[in-house]
């Protein structure tokens, strides 16, 4: 199994995929012929030495936005006209490519995907970077959504669910980014492992860099379910000497690129979540473990995330303010005796991207 296509929701700023890109570029490296296909969204900065290949779905304007959702809802349009579309323009040949991988956390892709598959007469491996049952009550991902369709979410999901489960069945074989992920799936298919999701060793190494100010530093989307923790942070540090740094996507992004070197200019790195969350090992945790900054995790997710901190030694997880201000503190001392924070963190080199791309390889390549 030497040529693969890769298939994948669209890269988009801040991060263009990460995941995606790496695996993309291990792959080469392991003397793979991969193709990236995707949907056109916006120009690519990133550079790559694998061929991508986009197509585009909408040319633009609310309107049509709104028809094709409708449309997608009731006929699975997105999957449908993107499997076609992309049959059509590579043009794909039946002996093109070994295999197919889509990676997506909805059903679009994933329902192109085994449609491309079924048609090569190969094997489709899915990446699963999420679940919508991550998170209750129907909430995930409808951050973006317009106001109008927001009654009917639950509704909305469910379709979406019940079109990712039928792909998932199907499946030759899944990873997923967490042991919860990994658990849940299985109900659908037991033929999933999981890949976590790591970070780029090149880009996210430890070095001290002394600063001015001591920053807690927010980086990535924050979700209406993430306010009450951010409410506790800003609640507990009020009174210390500290700056709540917050970039998001909306508010002074950080480009990709630069995303390591603000993360060692931080003195401690803050990660959001919720007690009915579930298996969600956001990345910018693995990137402050790579840089061997402390992480701040509010509240503990009693899962997977708390577990991941206290194996690794990377930080602390509660919600007990407490608790909070005496971390902040300790910290806050050393920063003020070096000028920099380092954590002592522990299994740091298995969190690697390569080492879980290694992982995957041995076992379905």
């Amino acid at each position: 199994m030497k040529r693969l296509l890769i298939v994948s929701d669209p890269p988009a700023a801040p991060g263009y995929l990460p995941r995606v890109r790496h695996l993309c570029e291990y792959l080469v490296q392991k003397g793979f012929d991969v193709t990236l296909l995707t949907e056109a969204n916006e120009p690519l900065p990133f550079a790559h030495t694998y061929p991508i290949e986009t197509i585009r779905m909408y040319r633009g304007g609310s309107f049509e936005w709104f028809i094709k959702t409708v449309w997608t809802l009731l006929t699975n349009w997105h999957n449908r006209a993107f499997a076609r579309r992309a049959i059509h323009q590579l043009p794909i040949t039946y002996h093109q490519f070994d295999a197919v991988l889509c990676s997506a956390f909805s059903d679009f892709p994933l329902g192109a995907a085994q449609r491309i598959a079924q048609t090569l007469n190969v094997p489709l491996i899915c990446d699963i970077r999420d679940l919508e049952e991550q998170v209750e009550d129907a909430t995930y991902h409808y951050h973006h959504q317009s106001r109008w369709l927001m009654p009917f979410r639950h509704l909305y999901r469910a379709i979406h669910v019940s079109r990712r489960n039928q792909v998932l069945r199907a499946a030759n074989a899944i990873t997923t980014v967490s042991p919860w992920h990994a658990e849940f799936i299985k109900q659908f298919n037991p033929k999933v492992q999981v890949m976590y999701n790591g970070f780029d060793d090149k880009q996210f190494y430890p070095e001290d860099v002394r600063t001015e100010t001591f920053k807690i530093t927010y980086i990535g989307s924050l979700f209406a379910w993430q306010q009450p923790a951010l409410e506790i942070v800003r609640q507990a540090i009020k009174g210390l000497d500290v700056e709540l740094e917050m970039h998001t996507p909306q508010n002074n992004p950080i480009p990709h690129t630069q995303l390591g070197d603000a993360i060692r200019r931080s003195s401690m790195m803050l990660v959001l979540t919720a007690p009915n969350t579930h298996g969600m090992l956001t990345t910018k945790f693995y990137e402050a473990l790579g840089c061997e900054k402390p992480v701040l995790c509010v509240p503990s997710d009693k899962g997977a995330l708390a577990e991941l901190i206290a194996y690794t030694n990377a930080g602390i997880a509660t919600d007990d303010p407490d608790k909070i201000k005496a971390f902040i503190l300790t910290h806050y001392e050393a920063w003020k005796k070096n000028g920099y924070t380092r954590q002592a963190t522990q299994h740091r080199e298995e969190f690697t991207r390569n080492n879980q791309y290694d992982q995957f390889y041995r076992t379905y390549l």
